[in-house]
């Protein structure tokens, strides 16, 4: 797990710090919202798909369940709240506003952004049977269980405990505490994303991590289910939940690499769009690793001629990205 948080260290200054073109940056976050909201309403059995979620979004008409349409639009507002938030303290009151946001229009007034007020059990349901997987606390309890969680991440983020790990155990916690009649997942999930923002680690809003847990649901629910009821979940340690949750954090930053690799080697964004081949990334990859490169590396690298690989140096040389050195026979080439 430290090597994940020291590998999502490194990515997070390389994702901080890259000239990404204005309009891909608000490109990229849209996708990104839209990902979020698509799967985490998904996770929760919401049927429509991303075109569907995008015309919701944009104010157009689709023929769907009222309740479906709420639920995309509660978690749109849910996450405009959430990234206007400045405080990294987060209170009983943050996470009721949560609720409030994700049930408008879902749950009667008396239940939006209010504590249950009954037992709630968990179901695993089949066509011939039903199993019973978890047993919430009891709702008296909830008010103090929500409190402690709260202080504890206050107590962590003064600690300077990493706020993945952070984030990480609020998500479990309110997942097990299960402290409304519905929409407990997508608050764990919602709270999550409400730390890692207010604490610096938003990544630039590129990220989805509810793509992750929805591209494979019985991992999820696996990784998440601690127990069948809170005193047994708080028995378990949470080192297999937290692996799980850096893991798939990993691989949403990794996904995210991918897609603004192209401008990790523009030193400022200009009004001229420079354009990167899959090729010339390679190369630049290679530059950046060995801290130089040279034609007969790009004829090993891309299996090509070396006509090719002069070509693909002279091009990146006339972008400004790199600089050569030495004669032509020995020339190599380092990122500018």
């Amino acid at each position: 797990m430290l090597n994940d948080l020291n590998r999502i260290e490194v990515i997070r200054e390389k994702i901080t710090n890259c000239p990404i073109h204005p309009k891909e940056e608000y490109r990229l976050k849209r996708e990104a919202v839209l990902s979020m909201v698509h799967h985490s309403t998904a996770i929760e059995g919401n049927t429509l798909n991303e075109f569907e979620i995008q015309k919701v979004l944009s104010g157009k008409k689709i023929i769907a369940e009222v309740r479906e349409i709420y639920e995309v639009k509660n978690y749109k507002k849910a996450l405009d709240w959430i990234s206007k938030k400045k405080s990294s303290k987060i209170s009983e009151k943050d996470i009721l506003k949560i609720h409030g946001l994700l049930s408008a229009n879902i749950l009667p007034l008396n239940r939006s952004g209010k504590y249950r007020k009954e037992p709630v059990y968990v179901v695993s349901r089949t066509l011939i049977s039903q199993e019973i997987r978890y047993i919430a606390p009891d709702y008296k309890n909830i008010s103090v269980l929500v409190k402690n969680l709260c202080n504890w991440i206050d107590k962590s983020q003064k600690q300077q405990l990493s706020p993945i790990i952070i984030a990480g155990v609020a998500h479990a916690e309110i997942a097990a505490i299960h402290p409304f009649v519905d929409g407990n997942g997508r608050s764990a999930r919602l709270l999550a994303t409400l730390i890692l923002y207010t604490a610096k680690y938003d990544f630039r809003k590129l990220f989805a991590l509810e793509n992750y847990y929805n591209t494979n649901r019985p991992a999820y629910y696996k990784a998440i289910h601690l127990g069948k009821n809170y005193e047994e979940r708080t028995k378990n340690q949470l080192t297999n939940w937290l692996e799980y949750f850096v893991q798939g954090f990993l691989s949403e930053m990794e996904l995210v690499m991918d897609k603004i690799r192209p401008f990790l080697y523009l030193k400022r964004v200009t009004k001229k769009k420079i354009i990167l081949s899959k090729a010339e990334i390679q190369i630049l990859d290679f530059a950046q690793e060995m801290y130089s490169i040279s034609s007969i590396d790009i004829e090993n690298i891309l299996t090509v001629s070396k006509r090719t690989a002069q070509r693909y140096l002279a091009e990146l040389v006339k972008k400004g990205l790199v600089k050569k050195h030495g004669d032509k026979k020995g020339a190599k080439y380092t990122l500018s």
